[in-house]
């Protein structure tokens, strides 16, 4: 990428512009912060939001509906466990669910025990819950989903179709993955990416997913700092992603051709340069 003062250029379909979020307060949170011990603790098994995770999450998707996000994304990817994926709803869903409205819930009523009404998916982006975004493997219990035949029910209009075991065989209870594991399955996750055809993309996640995936970007550093740094608690930054092998870019939608009718169009300064040394053009 030429770059001239700083400033750069790249073709907008080799683009993808990424609205990465990590899910609001949950109770492991909390119980984490006073007792690292915790995180081993099986009562906090799929830990869900709390109350000030779900305030979290009311102000977030004022944001995302005040700044235009919310009606330009075209797809909506979640780690399928319980906080990430009533923070989406909660975040990018529609309204809350009104009878008469012939549209399957994102989340049914008190999903959690959050006593949070049900979340409509009109007028939504697709939601697809995807594994490769989950948060470190193994040990603390609090990263363990649950079967994907209790999350249906619990979450009707998410697509739980890309994922490719109904129990969750990814945790496992004496070995946790590293952070180069973490990094290496979040760039397995954006390559994954340009599969995709969608443009702008929500993607609701994890601290360690994120921060252990986006170490690898940034040689500037102060661009480093906006991007490698952790997350806060349903904290929301966009970026865009660039295709440079350009292999898994898709052609552009909007690049339009010229020459429809077709006709002479030599440029001027073209046409300069063709000019005889003696500067009389024929």
């Amino acid at each position: 990428m030429d770059s001239t003062g700083g400033q750069s250029l790249y073709p907008l379909h080799r683009c993808k512009t990424l609205h990465l979020v990590r899910h609001a307060q949950g109770v492991h949170n909390v119980e984490g912060e006073k007792n690292d011990d915790a995180y081993l603790s099986y009562d906090l098994f799929d830990a869900q939001l709390t109350p000030l995770g779900w305030k979290q999450v009311h102000n977030l998707r004022k944001h995302v509906q005040a700044c235009g996000i919310s009606k330009s994304i075209d797809l909506v990817i979640v780690s399928p466990l319980l906080r990430t994926m009533q923070t989406a709803v909660g975040a990018f869903g529609g309204e809350a669910y009104t009878d008469g409205v012939n549209v399957p819930p994102l989340m049914v009523a008190n999903t959690g025990n959050s006593g949070h009404p049900a979340i409509s998916s009109l007028n939504c982006p697709p939601f697809v819950a995807v594994e490769l975004c989950r948060e470190h493997l193994g040990v603390h219990p609090c990263d363990k989903r649950r079967s994907i035949r209790e999350y249906r029910p619990l979450f009707p209009a998410i697509d739980f179709s890309l994922v490719e075991n109904d129990d969750d065989i990814l945790w496992k209870p004496d070995i946790r993955e590293t952070n180069e594991e973490v990094a290496d399955r979040g760039h397995k996750f954006l390559k994954w990416l340009w599969t995709r055809e969608e443009k702008e993309i929500a993607i609701v996640t994890h601290s360690g997913f994120l921060f252990h995936t986006l170490s690898a970007f940034g040689n500037d550093p102060v661009v480093k700092s906006e991007i490698c740094t952790h997350f806060a608690n349903c904290e929301l930054r966009s970026m865009v992603f660039i295709d440079r092998s350009m292999v898994g870019s898709a052609s552009s939608t909007t690049n339009y051709p010229g020459k429809i009718p077709h006709g002479l169009d030599l440029p001027s300064d073209l046409a300069t340069e063709k000019l005889p040394e003696n500067g009389l053009a024929n």
